[in-house]
């Protein structure tokens, strides 16, 4: 295997090295303790994790961002309105909504699929486009459709004095599904560490009696996890973490996500992605169905996009009936670029490492604009130019990449 050269792996990394400097930066004059920006930064990894693991697959698949993940959003959003009204709350209610929100994102995933195979080579600007032409027929059903045709009979579901649906729909009621997962088991910082260092010592401990994992790579593991465990032993690291309120149960779906993700690329399915991702007509060559797979994955995406919307909107609360939905794809997007990913290349660890960062920066960006020009308006337009600026460079890289692929072949040529 070809050893990278320094310049390789920064050019490589850009995005992410410039995000942890900017993190840095904008932690050093925001004025925010490191506790408040820890508190603030777990809530929003529970509530944006979902969705941004959610487009792995389409990017290994060969499809780049899923920007149509907005779609996802507005069918798990249809489904919670359903359930509120049906007044099926907590638990029960939340999934009930996941339940809905299957066969909803899988039809419009499937139709998404299906457009995106007549448009190859230029599937995330058609999943753009996509996501505000259903955009305009989401507002036509809730504005319309539903309060007017389908009538809705719960109190605060409807504009007052009009028809349509509630500008925001509010989860705290007792119809509602508010913290429905975050609620069942919540618990210090600490004391969740110490769960997570004990299930994975068990673990390792297994694999390696069962031969599965060498000595070496076990020692390690352990040694490093029985280090962080003594490591928030020391007051003023505890400190750091002494606002954090674990959910341990969101981060479990967060988790069996980033199972199933590893685990789906293990399977005929996921060696298909992959070839079908690193090239079509080889691919389809070796006898695979190419436009099936692209829409598997595209479908598979949607509804966890779907799900990971309901999980964000648990955690808010309520959301803006016609407004939460928008940004899905653009944020989430830029999330997993800014962790390494490219449109062709994405991990867990990326996406993870990606949601870190991003929404670091969101948390520090408004403090640290006013402390240095006086306006925190400026520290959210900078965070929205940074969005929309990290997919454009991730773009641009790509490009880059392409003509530096297409130079080589011919120097060889003529060499």
């Amino acid at each position: 295997m070809r050893k990278e050269n320094l310049g390789e792996v920064l050019r490589k990394n850009a995005v992410t090295i410039m995000f942890v400097l900017l993190c840095i930066g904008g932690m050093a004059v925001s004025g925010q303790t490191p506790a408040y920006v820890v508190y603030e930064l777990f809530g929003r990894l529970s509530r944006n994790a979902f969705l941004v693991l959610a487009l792995i697959i389409p990017i290994v698949a060969g499809m780049g961002i899923n920007f149509a993940v907005t779609i996802g959003a507005m069918a798990a959003q249809i489904a919670a309105l359903w359930v509120v009204e049906w007044g099926v709350s907590g638990l029960g209610g939340f999934c009930l909504a996941a339940l809905l929100t299957i066969p909803l994102a899988s039809f419009f995933g499937f139709l998404i699929g299906k457009l995106l195979n007549k448009m190859k080579g230029q599937e995330m600007i058609g999943g753009m486009i996509l996501g505000y032409f259903a955009n305009g027929l989401y507002q036509l059903l809730f504005l319309f459709i539903f309060g007017n045709l389908i009538p809705l009979k719960t109190p605060g579901l409807v504009i007052k004095g009009s028809t349509g649906v509630a500008n925001t729909i509010d989860l705290s009621t007792e119809r509602g599904f508010k913290y429905a997962l975050d609620g069942l088991w919540r618990i210090p910082f600490v004391q969740a560490l110490l769960i997570v260092c004990g299930v994975v010592a068990v673990i390792v401990i297994a694999l390696m009696a069962t031969k599965k994992l060498s000595a070496k790579k076990g020692g390690i593991t352990l040694a490093v996890f029985a280090a962080l465990c003594l490591l928030v032993q020391i007051p003023a690291v505890a400190q750091i973490f002494s606002m954090v309120q674990v959910p341990m149960v969101t981060f479990m779906v967060i988790a069996a996500l980033c199972l199933f993700n590893m685990g789906i690329m293990k399977t005929r399915l996921g060696q298909q992605f992959r070839a079908v991702g690193q090239n079509r007509t080889v691919a389809n060559a070796a006898g695979i169905d190419v436009d099936r797979v692209r829409v598997i994955a595209i479908m598979i995406s949607t509804v966890l996009a779907g799900w990971g919307q309901l999980i964000f909107v648990q955690n808010m609360g309520s959301f803006q009936t016609y407004g939460a939905h928008e940004q899905v794809g653009l944020y989430a997007g830029a999330a997993i670029l800014v962790g390494g990913a490219s449109i062709k290349r994405a991990t867990n660890r990326q996406a993870l490492l990606g949601c870190i960062l991003f929404h670091l920066l969101f948390i520090v960006a408004p403090s640290a604009g006013k402390n240095l020009f006086g306006d925190a308006a400026i520290g959210e337009y900078f965070r929205v130019f940074v969005s929309y600026g990290v997919i454009a460079m991730a773009l641009v890289m790509h490009a880059w990449s392409g003509v530096s692929r297409k130079k080589r072949p011919e120097s060889a040529l003529k060499a």
